[in-house]
């Protein structure tokens, strides 16, 4: 009889292992939302357009003198000499501009450091606060931002502008420059992140930390100062994707001038 009995607890026992508390165990494993979008720079080209206000004030030669520069085509920190201007913002912000010499001479370089001086001064306060040092290269590389930088190589600038979104994708690298430090790992962000039952794109999604306040940022400008520009149907699918999020960026208070 005792024998009947330990193999029926033992019995219960294994059960009881089995199916785990409340049948856990046997539920399939959650299949995280596909993302709507594989990247947001590409979604629309008028979110920021050349002919919108430009906050650039002026650009002033300061020679030249050694600077690290990070380069994309050699992957790696140079020093170099490189051409040297001084730009000013109406908003008392200002950046110096840092134009690799392998560009003919100043003159060549100052078309540069202008150019890019105009399209940066487009971007909101809230992007330019913590750009102190913008870097251009000759060369097909992608942007870049962080570091209290812009990076810029101008065969790449040049198949963005021909797609019409040079000044979204550096909305997308000023991002990661004034942006990323306080908020991406903030309490209040990774609380939206899970609030939200996906990422607005599957580089924002593979990234997490480091993409999704880059990739979620324009959409948020597009919804909230351009919606004019943008069609109802993006409007909808930003707003029932990461309304968690877009309610973070609202709290912030962001300085948006000259976009506000």
């Amino acid at each position: 009889m005792n024998i009947f009995k330990n193999v029926w607890i033992f019995f219960l026992i294994i059960l009881t292992i089995s199916c785990g508390k409340d049948g856990e165990e046997d539920m399939p494993p959650e299949i995280p939302a596909t993302p709507p979008f594989g990247g947001t720079i590409f979604l629309d080209p008028d979110i920021i357009t050349d002919s919108d206000k430009t906050t650039f004030v002026s650009l002033s030669y300061a020679g030249q003198a050694t600077r690290t520069m990070f380069d994309r085509r050699v992957d790696n920190w140079i020093t170099v000499n490189p051409y040297l201007f001084n730009s000013t913002y109406d908003d008392g912000l200002s950046i110096e501009i840092q134009v690799n010499p392998e560009f003919q001479d100043s003159d060549a370089a100052e078309i540069e450091a202008l150019k890019y001086s105009e399209v940066i001064g487009r971007l909101p306060t809230a992007l330019r606060i913590d750009v102190e040092t913008v870097w251009i290269h000759k060369g097909t590389e992608l942007f870049g931002g962080g570091n209290n930088n812009i990076l810029i190589h101008i065969g790449q600038s040049t198949l963005y502008e021909n797609d019409g979104i040079l000044e979204e994708t550096l909305v997308h690298e000023a991002s990661h420059t004034s942006l990323d430090a306080k908020h991406s790992a903030s309490s209040g962000w990774v609380s939206a992140q899970e609030s939200d039952a996906n990422f607005i794109s599957t580089y924002a999604r593979d990234n997490p930390t480091r993409e999704d306040i880059a990739e979620t940022f324009l959409l948020y400008m597009a919804i909230r100062y351009r919606s004019d520009r943008i069609n109802q149907s993006l409007e909808d699918k930003i707003l029932e994707t990461i309304p968690n999020r877009i309610m973070y960026l609202d709290d912030q208070n962001f300085n948006m001038y000259p976009i506000e």
